[in-house]
């Protein structure tokens, strides 16, 4: 006879897992990520993230050695998504510079590419904690060279493509945080306008044509 299947819930919103059910190591990060992102890294805790899930808080124990593991686990997760896909991003095949910031705008329009509400998590995790501080920086830092490379592969001046690197990344982290209000539409259509202030050039209406396609996709999907 077959044991109990192993069920993995990628939604951690959606109603507790009932009955003799066992939880993977995912269905632990996906819950403590939903708590981390609500309510900041003080309410990541084992027991209440048991009673999220449905299940005995010693299966936590299964996967994670204590609380610290799970955290430090919560810090890869954010290294290996929000960074890498940034990163990834700027270095993506583009014809022109103007192509690259859309490949980059990616980031901000797609939440399953890049997940602001948890880099702003990790942001206001590091103003309390010096070693999160130090990823935080590191990811910053290896965001901010992708970006400038980016730049410098279109005969950007090495210390103009830094500036022009900084003020498209600092741009993108608070574009969301300052809840403008505004529609996709209208949000879509400051997007020439916004290419020309990155880059000093203008794109090509297939360029801009290209990107709407895209947000339009992921929104509506």
């Amino acid at each position: 006879m077959m044991g109990a299947p192993l069920l993995h819930r990628d939604n951690p919103a959606k109603n507790p897992l009932i009955g003799n059910v066992k939880v993977t190591r995912q269905d632990w990060l996906n819950a403590a990520l939903a708590v981390l992102k609500q309510g900041g890294v003080e309410t990541v805790k084992v027991a209440d993230l048991a009673a999220r899930l449905g299940v005995s808080r010693s299966s936590f124990y299964w996967y994670f050695k204590n609380r610290s593991n799970l955290l430090d686990a919560l810090l890869q997760h954010w290294q290996d998504t929000n960074t890498a896909a940034m990163v990834a991003q700027a270095n993506a095949p583009a014809d022109t510079i103007t192509t690259a910031c859309c490949n980059v705008f990616h980031c901000n329009i797609n939440t399953d590419l890049f997940d602001n509400r948890l880099d702003f998590a990790i942001r206001d995790w590091a103003r309390r904690s010096d070693r999160v501080n130090v990823v935080l920086k590191a990811g910053d830092d290896a965001r901010l060279a992708a970006l400038t490379a980016m730049f410098a592969r279109f005969s950007y001046d090495p210390l103009e493509a830094k500036a022009r690197a900084r003020v498209l990344y600092y741009m993108q982290l608070g574009y969301d945080d300052a809840n403008l209000g505004e529609t996709l539409a209208e949000r879509l259509a400051m997007v020439p306008g916004y290419l020309v202030a990155f880059t000093g050039k203008s794109a090509h209406p297939k360029e801009i044509n290209a990107f709407i396609k895209y947000a339009r996709a992921v929104t509506d999907a």
